[in-house]
Formats: C-alpha cells, sequence, structure tokens
C-alpha cells in the first residue's frame, strides 16, 4: 500500500474542495482513473512512462484549478524526470530521416534533365504548329477583309440620330463612385506554446464568443485578470456556450476535449492550431487606432 506524498496530498485537497470525485476528473482530463489514483498516491511505477508522469499530473493540476508551474516547481524532487533514453532514442532517428530525404532529393536530380528536355520538344513543336496553321490561314483573311469593304462602299449604312443623341446622353451620365469595401476580420494562425495557443482578432469592433458541444467535456472561459466569465463546468452534447467578451478584448478558453467542442468568434468557426485533445485558446481584439 503507498502512502500519499505531499504533491498527491495537495492535488486531492484541491479536487476535494472543488467537489470533484475521480470519475467527474476522469470524464474532465480523459486520464484512467487508477493513473489518477496512482498520482494521488505517489505510485509512478505504473505509468506508461516518465514524461506522461509530467503530463498528467500538469492536466490533473489544470483541472481543478492549481498553479502548473508553481506546482512542479515547489515539488520537482519528487517528480521524476524523463530518462535520457528516450531523449537519445529521439535524437537518433534524425539520420535515418536525413537519409531519406537525400535519397528522394537524389531520384529528383536524375529525373528533372529528363523532364526539361521532353518539355523543350513540346514547346518547339507546338511553336512550328502554330507557325504552320498562320501561314495557312493569312490568304483567306485577307480577302474576307477586302470583300467587307467593297460591300461597304457600295452599300452605306444610314446613321439614325436619335440613336446618336441617345448614346451622346448615356456616356455623359456620371459614373457612380463604387463604396469602399468594409474591413473584413481576421484570425491569426496562432502561436503556440504547450497547451496554449494565442490567436489575435484584428478588422472588427467586436469579439462575440460561441462554442458547440457535441460531446462531454470541459468549458471555462476567464478573463486577463484570471476571472471566470462563465460556469466552468463538464457541458454535455448539445449544449452551447455563448459569451460577450468585447469589453474584455480577451479571453482564455479552457476545453478538456477539444475534439468534441467547436469555437466560433462572431459567427466565423475557429481553425484549431493544435490538434491535442486538452487546450488553452487565448483570444485578443487588436483595437484599430481611429
Amino acid at each position: 500500500m503507498f502512502l500519499l506524498t505531499e504533491l498527491g496530498t495537495r492535488l486531492k485537497e484541491a479536487r476535494l474542495s472543488k467537489g470533484y470525485s475521480l470519475d467527474d476528473l476522469q470524464e474532465i482530463t480523459k486520464i484512467q482513473k487508477r493513473y489518477l489514483v496512482a498520482i494521488e498516491e505517489g505510485n509512478y511505477s505504473i505509468m506508461p512512462g516518465n514524461f506522461y508522469v509530467r503530463a498528467f499530473i500538469k492536466q490533473y493540476a489544470e483541472a481543478v484549478g492549481l498553479e502548473i508551474e508553481e506546482l512542479l516547481e515547489e515539488f520537482k524532487q519528487e517528480i521524476p524526470n524523463q530518462p535520457k533514453e528516450e531523449v537519445a532514442q529521439s535524437i537518433s532517428q534524425s539520420p535515418t530521416r536525413r537519409k531519406l530525404n537525400s535519397r528522394s532529393t537524389s531520384r529528383l536530380l536524375e529525373t528533372m534533365p529528363k523532364i526539361i528536355v521532353a518539355l523543350f520538344i513540346i514547346v518547339i513543336l507546338a511553336a512550328i504548329w502554330f507557325l504552320y496553321q498562320q501561314k495557312a490561314n493569312q490568304p483567306g483573311e485577307e480577302e474576307d477583309t477586302t470583300s467587307k469593304v467593297e460591300y461597304q462602299q457600295q452599300e452605306p449604312t444610314p446613321v439614325d440620330p436619335v440613336e446618336e443623341e441617345e448614346s451622346t446622353d448615356e456616356t455623359e451620365q456620371p459614373v457612380e463612385e463604387e463604396e469602399p469595401e468594409q474591413p473584413t476580420q481576421t484570425i491569426s494562425s496562432g502561436a503556440i506554446d504547450g497547451e496554449t495557443t494565442t490567436y489575435e482578432l484584428s478588422g472588427t469592433d467586436k469579439m462575440d464568443i460561441r462554442i458547440e458541444v457535441s460531446g462531454d467535456t470541459w468549458v471555462g472561459i476567464r478573463d486577463e485578470a484570471g476571472s471566470e466569465q462563465i460556469e466552468d463546468r463538464v457541458y454535455k452534447s448539445g449544449e452551447v456556450v455563448e459569451f460577450d467578451a468585447t469589453a474584455n478584448a480577451y479571453a482564455r478558453i479552457r476545453l478538456g476535449d477539444s475534439t468534441v467542442a467547436k469555437v466560433f468568434i462572431n459567427d466565423v468557426e475557429l481553425q484549431y492550431a493544435q490538434s491535442i485533445t486538452t487546450q488553452n485558446i487565448i483570444i485578443t481584439l487588436q483595437q484599430e487606432e481611429q
């Protein structure tokens, strides 16, 4: 039986203060219940790896409202570091990728001269065909032009004065000036920092946020000072979260499972810059200078 560590005690107290059971926390973080129990007991040996220990602790702390960086710094002696073997294994894979890239590049260089020669031949044949067609059509065009000129000389077409006046009136009408196009809103591609992505909203003076939920997921919105703007909780499938963040010009959205939540800014769907499940989304409204 494992005794609770100081870190596990801190996390468990925060969980209980929020009123969450282990089942609730499993639903919010998508971490298996046995791993949550292991974190509270300090039993990291059942984890799939040291990397997942730190990742699960971060998600646990975020879900119960603790400051992650302060927590990791305070209990860094209890949390195992990532083994050097895992880092060395990822580094050793890089030369193999370079070899594959160099092979594909060499094959392209070998094929390139053949492609250039083929294109050159096609261009020459096209030019010869074009010149031949142009030369063959020249006599017929001269005859057609001569016959048209002779016909016009023999039977001149009378000009209707009324039509000339109408055409003059049409040309004298002033051209209506086109109204300048209204600026359209733009959302930046997003600056990534760990689980957090920051987007800049410009070209608009409002920031209406709508979140459509298609599965159970934790949703929270906070302002720049960290104050709750909506009820932070697990939302069910079919629920819609709406909030006007124009006055704050800032919103931090926390999604427990982003795969079942769509975020709309002024009725335009936000394209996630990351494909991770749990993530933070920060949106800042860029006020245009008058």
